[in-house]
């Protein structure tokens, strides 16, 4: 009878093999739900079977669009008026696993010799909820590009109007609107990159009032959130219902760029603009 060579591993020793894989070695996408390495998203982290672009933090994105970014207004932060504990334990999280103060990272960018006014909103920073430190940063961006005849480049990425900080979290909303408004009356650019997600006060403010409007691929995309409308008309969405491609076909975005092309797009539409506003 012939004896099999292999040996089966104790626990112990299978314990030790399992403990050297490292985590998040595996991903698998929300989208098309491909089960894949970890590795092969890249720095650009996106999925390779359908392009869905990952939430990353603003630090990183700010990284692989930009040549140069320069931030601004780096220690505004959540006012001390907001004492009640766990928020203030939220955003001690928040600064920790972002780097940042807020949950909006502003600076002067340069891409491909072209200055720009940028805000890069973080998903990690308690959902890149809009509060009264998110509004302020933005619309000082705003006012300085409005002064230096910049134009803006925004992505957003929120859940919306920050609960903890009640109503002054919604006249946020009002406030960046009235510095965007400034901005275009003084004939300059303004583009807004839509990024999962993007929901809530954001979506209905200074993220849909661009002069263009590109979302990522497959980047949720909307007001009230799913549940509350499946609770309000009784019925059920469909599946793709607030993703950036129905939205799309609904005439709300311009176009939808895989993450990979976004900075070259970027580039070429400032380009594009600085050539029309010379010309006008």
């Amino acid at each position: 009878m012939l004896q099999s060579r292999f040996k089966m591993p104790s626990r112990d020793e299978l314990k030790k093999r399992m403990d050297k894989i490292p985590d998040n070695l595996m991903k698998e996408c929300p989208i098309c739900h491909t089960t894949f390495f970890s590795m092969r998203m890249g720095k650009q982290r996106t999925c390779p079977n359908c392009g869905f672009g990952f939430r990353i933090t603003a630090r990183r994105r700010a990284k692989i669009t930009f040549d140069t970014f320069d931030e601004m207004d780096a220690d505004v932060t959540v006012p001390d008026q907001y004492d009640d504990k766990k928020y203030r334990g939220k955003i001690a999280k928040a600064k920790k696993v972002t780097g940042i103060k807020e949950s909006v990272l502003t600076g002067i960018g340069s891409l491909d010799h072209q200055k720009v006014a940028a805000g890069i909103m973080d998903p990690f920073f308690i959902m890149g909820s809009l509060g009264s430190a998110t509004g302020e940063k933005i619309v000082r961006l705003f006012e300085k590009a409005t002064t230096e005849k910049l134009p803006v480049v925004m992505f957003t990425a929120s859940g919306g109007a920050r609960m903890q900080e009640g109503i002054k979290s919604l006249m946020q909303m009002a406030k960046v609107s009235q510095a965007v408004e400034a901005h275009s009356k003084a004939g300059l650019f303004y583009l807004v990159v839509l990024c999962d997600p993007t929901t809530g006060g954001v979506t209905a403010s200074f993220a849909m009032q661009g002069d263009i409007i590109l979302a990522e691929s497959h980047a949720l995309v909307g007001f009230a959130g799913r549940r509350v409308i499946e609770q309000t008309i009784m019925k059920q969405p469909p599946k793709n219902f607030q993703r950036a491609e129905t939205v799309l076909d609904h005439g709300f975005i311009d176009a939808i760029v895989p993450r990979t092309n976004l900075k070259q797009t970027i580039s070429q539409l400032l380009r594009l603009h600085q050539r029309e506003a010379s010309h006008g």
